[in-house]
């Protein structure tokens, strides 16, 4: 029998490649597979210590300590940790939920979205969040250079070269290098993170942390409009969880290894925000939230400068690798590559897109994040769980090019979103549009006629 298959036809047999050896996708390769194109098969299932070492060190990231020390400035110590709080509950179920079915099924975001939108209609929405995350990856690569440029001099655009290249290399090592990352990155932000602290310490009284009333912008940043923000740094890979906890051995274990990030690493980046904000350690904490890397770099000790420049390394490379390895595997199971081509592919195309300095637009990209991808993970959760007949729907192949239900349910939720966004900011647009996706597409597929009888054949047997 011949176990050397070319992508597309993976493709098209996915429940094929489940029973396969490791051989079959890695003949001749020293790398291990990836499983681009099929669910991944139970030998080769990872512990739940290597897929949490995953899902762990991808929050806990300067990135999210950033919009966490913003939340505190706006709205005070206690409301923007209520914020934080509420924001991470919603994502462990968002994320959980999704990881769940990731873990029962093995498979891939891409393959998870073709049985919901169809065998075409999967296209847009896998095409939408890889290519966003592709821009976390540009955005991120960008504010390593940034980061660098302001803390020593060092040349802005050739750091954040150096870095894409760096970080590109380091995807192309597939899973088992991002749970590697992983397991450096989470320790090095939490000596980081304590570290600057301690520096803080010795110049502000901590006391008054919890008596901090935040900067007097609050009137410009509600409550729900906190909750989305901090949903917004994570909700396109928390979307797109299965990519990692596909690599679970049960559903059970995905959802242990989801807690890991949220709430547990999210929360401590975030907090850390928080309280050098709190602190009085940033100059401009409503725009630069808590970003506590200049508190290590303003005391000229050479040891915290060497601490600084490796941590932003590590910290960031582990956020740019996860989402290009989001966006590599999306693209790979649309183009029928492998993800490893893809990754290059993207990677340069990422790098270009910092150099050209795309990163200036963080804001504005979390706003596009709270009201489209919300939506669109409420549609697949909605399909898994509730609709066309719940847990049997994991085992139905599609059947139909294009689920009409599922785009007008992601099309109702971002218009929820967005109408909570500029009309109700009081409400959190990523948790309205959430859960209006889920309403709609369970009305839908009560009212809306089936588009063929085989789909519903399919899903009974």
């Amino acid at each position: 029998m011949n176990t050397h298959r070319t992508a597309a036809e993976e493709q098209d047999s996915p429940a094929d490649s489940a029973v396969g050896s490791p051989a079959d996708s890695s003949a001749g390769r020293e790398l291990d597979p990836e499983y681009e194109h099929g669910p991944v098969p139970a030998h080769s299932r990872k512990s739940l210590l290597t897929v949490s070492a995953v899902w762990f060190g991808f929050p806990m990231i300067l990135t999210n300590a950033v919009p966490g020390g913003v939340v505190v400035a706006l709205l005070g110590f206690w409301r923007g940790l209520a914020a934080i709080a509420v924001a991470n509950l919603v994502m462990f179920l968002y994320v959980g939920i999704l990881s769940h079915r990731a873990g029962t099924s093995g498979e891939s975001f891409s393959l998870q979205a073709t049985r919901t939108f169809g065998r075409a209609g999967h296209i847009v929405a896998s095409a939408f969040l890889a290519t966003i995350v592709v821009g976390w990856f540009a955005f991120n690569t960008g504010a390593t250079g940034a980061t660098l440029h302001q803390a020593f001099g060092w040349h802005e655009q050739l750091v954040a070269l150096l870095a894409g290249l760096g970080f590109i290399a380091l995807t192309y090592l597939g899973i088992k290098a991002l749970s590697w990352l992983g397991a450096v990155a989470a320790p090095l932000f939490l000596i980081a993170g304590i570290t600057a602290l301690v520096i803080v310490a010795g110049d502000h009284d901590l006391g008054a942390i919890f008596s901090y009333e935040g900067v007097g912008g609050g009137a410009s940043l509600t409550f729900g409009a906190a909750i989305s923000m901090i949903m917004a740094t994570f909700a396109d890979s928390g979307t797109m969880t299965a990519d990692f906890t596909r690599w679970s051995k049960n559903g059970r274990q995905a959802v242990l290894a989801t807690v890991s990030a949220f709430p547990v690493a999210s929360v401590i980046a975030q907090v850390t925000g928080g309280l050098v904000v709190a602190a009085g350690a940033v100059a401009a904490p409503a725009t630069a939230g808590g970003d506590f890397l200049p508190v290590l770099t303003g005391e000229g000790a050479p040891l915290l400068n060497v601490l600084a420049a490796v941590f932003v390394f590590v910290n960031l490379g582990s956020v740019c690798s996860h989402c290009l390895y989001n966006g590599a595997l999306g693209w790979s199971h649309l183009t029928g590559r492998t993800m490893r081509l893809m990754t290059v592919v993207l990677g340069v195309v990422g790098t270009v897109a910092a150099l050209a300095g795309v990163w200036d637009h963080f804001l504005d990209w979390l706003v596009i994040l709270s009201v489209f991808v919300p939506p669109l993970g409420g549609v697949l959760i909605a399909d898994q769980f509730l609709a066309r007949g719940g847990r049997g729907a994991m085992d139905r192949r599609p059947t139909v090019a294009v689920r009409p239900t599922a785009f007008l349910a992601w099309a109702v939720g971002a218009a929820g979103a967005g109408l909570a966004h500029w009309f109700a900011p009081q409400l959190s647009d990523a948790v309205t549009g959430l859960l209006v996706a889920v309403v709609a597409y369970a009305v839908l597929e009560r009212v809306v006629p089936r588009p063929s009888g085989s789909e519903a054949a399919g899903a009974s047997g």
